[in-house]
């Protein structure tokens, strides 16, 4: 713990140890040649040393105020040039973008260093959580939210719909769905919309008029990015947006063998009602719409 005496005091001695003249120091500091007498007869007082010699018309320092001067101009140089240098600087502001785990690592982050070009005077801060954020403490200032609602007390504006395919890595040699009988199946568990209605193997296996098969066998995941990360690995077939797997379908890492496609829901851009126009969630949108979802719908090489 710092033991200074008061800043008053030292600016007084400063300033007039600087310019040999308590007048001077007053005119300085915008107060009176008494209230610098003052305060440096408290320092003096406080310090137990005399700084001045004081004549009829001059002052004079003493050795010990000739040995104080040097170190305290420095360190008021070293202030003055700090403050100075936090007016100089422009302000950093921070825009808060949530999304789910695996939209954010699949679609956000391979985009992030475009968000400064598109918006030079804001920092992004992305808030990768599968839980719903409350946007209206202030946990972020605009989410990317999936599914069908409601949404109380947020306006949300369309990115684009989702497919989910069937998806493998190219090593597992799936040609058909017949082939899935001798595949292990990758699952994951959904937290949006209603159950009856989410892409499921077995709501898959209905669409293809693919009876009798294990539709609940095989590995679950509670998170999409893990099951995305299995089936490259080949760890088996997996049912997956083809929304958050386009880079790994372009690469050829992820393969769709055969159809078909099941319907998925919508992605939205959400801001509280009311929201829309502060800068933030402006500087948000902006990225977004250029970069990440310019009015695209998701790829499909199966119709």
């Amino acid at each position: 713990m710092r033991r200074l005496p008061p800043l008053a005091a030292l600016r007084a001695f400063e300033a007039a140890a600087r310019r040999l003249s308590f007048k001077d120091a007053a005119e300085e500091l915008g107060v009176t040649p008494t209230a610098v007498s003052h305060q440096i007869r408290r320092l003096e007082e406080g310090l137990g040393v005399a700084l001045f010699v004081r004549g009829p018309r001059q002052v004079a320092l003493t050795p010990k105020g000739e040995a104080l001067l040097p170190p305290l101009r420095r360190a008021f140089d070293a202030m003055a040039e700090a403050a100075e240098e936090a007016r100089r600087r422009p302000s950093r502001r921070v825009a808060t973008l949530s999304a789910t785990v695996a939209f954010t690592a699949k679609l956000l982050v391979p985009k992030a260093a475009r968000f400064r070009e598109i918006n030079p005077d804001w920092d992004l801060r992305l808030h990768a959580a599968d839980g719903v954020v409350d946007l209206a403490a202030g946990e972020a200032d605009a989410a990317i939210r999936y599914g069908i609602g409601p949404r109380p007390g947020l306006v949300g504006s369309p990115l684009m719909t989702d497919l989910f395919a069937p998806l493998a890595s190219p090593r597992l040699g799936l040609s058909s769905p017949a082939d899935l009988a001798h595949a292990p199946l990758i699952h994951f568990d959904w937290r949006v919309g209603a159950k009856s209605t989410t892409p499921t193997w077995r709501a898959w296996g209905e669409a293809a008029g693919v009876s009798g098969g294990d539709w609940q066998a095989g590995v679950t995941f509670n998170d999409e990015a893990s099951a995305i990360q299995a089936a490259v690995a080949g760890q088996g077939a997996a049912l997956l947006s083809r929304v958050l797997v386009a880079s790994e379908l372009a690469s050829g890492l992820l393969v769709q063998p055969f159809g078909p496609e099941l319907a998925g829901f919508a992605y939205e851009f959400v801001c509280p009602e009311g929201a829309g126009d502060r800068p933030a969630v402006a500087a948000l949108r902006r990225w977004i719409e250029a970069e990440v979802a310019p009015g695209r719908q998701p790829p499909s090489d199966l119709v």
